[in-house]
């Protein structure tokens, strides 16, 4: 770990504590020596972090303190600037005005370096999803984040045409198209539905129970478990 990681951690450490810790129990918790925890805290010190010691007792963030903003290298700052464009442009209206948001937070703490290597970032993200079906994707979003069951109007591939209650467990995003996985009340099993074949989808007012053989982890756990059965018998 860098030293620079190493002081950010011994902060948030002494932040989220109000009683004072020890030299010693802090480098069983950061699994340095304590002599390593000496140095770090009379660095802390030298740099205006405001951390009280007594002997016997230990160190304590001084009430009140607050983080300067987060500074970014090259990489972390293109990771986060190219994943809020991919949300502003791949998901609905409401995270996509989060992206943005987060993005003017970010760039406001890039030193200038940073902001000039931005505007000359290499990634590009076009926006393909017509509008109605970012209203499609809120819409499933929110059903899926309060567990409310969807009335979904919905055509497959053949163009033929069903009517469906759902519940919604989660959404996957394959690259040119995102797909519902749901527990179909019909099919009483897990089913699968691409967004832009939703002809309409409706919020009811129902919620849809926890139950432990109908929900995300278990659909993505019986998947794993199928596709491990089928490469297993592929190379027998």
């Amino acid at each position: 770990m860098r030293k620079s990681e190493r002081l950010f951690q011994l902060v948030n450490l002494l932040r989220g504590r109000r009683t004072a810790i020890t030299a010693e129990q802090l480098s069983d918790v950061m699994e340095v020596s304590v002599r390593t925890i000496y140095r770090d805290i009379q660095a802390l010190s030298l740099s205006g972090v405001p951390v009280d010691g007594e002997a016997g007792i230990g160190y304590m963030l001084r009430s009140g303190y607050q983080l300067p903003p987060l500074m970014f290298d090259f990489d972390e700052m293109q990771a986060l600037l190219l994943g809020a464009r991919m949300v502003e442009a791949w998901t609905d209206p409401d995270l996509a005005a989060g992206a943005q948001r987060a993005v003017q937070k970010i760039r406001a703490v890039l030193p200038e370096p940073l902001l000039i290597q931005a505007d000359r970032q290499a990634y590009r993200v076009p926006t393909l999803s017509p509008q109605q079906l970012g209203e499609t994707h809120r819409t499933i979003r929110r059903a899926c984040e309060q567990q409310q069951i969807l009335k979904l109007h919905y055509a497959d591939a053949e163009g033929k045409k069903s009517e469906r209650r759902i519940w919604p467990l989660g959404m996957f995003f394959w690259g040119e198209r995102w797909t519902l996985v749901a527990w179909c009340e019909i099919r009483q099993d897990y089913r699968n539905f691409r967004f832009d074949r939703a002809i309409s989808v409706e919020i009811t007012d129902e919620y849809y129970p926890i139950n432990a053989e109908r929900n995300l982890e278990h659909y993505i756990n019986m998947m794993k478990k199928l596709y491990e059965e089928q490469s297993g018998s592929s190379h027998s």
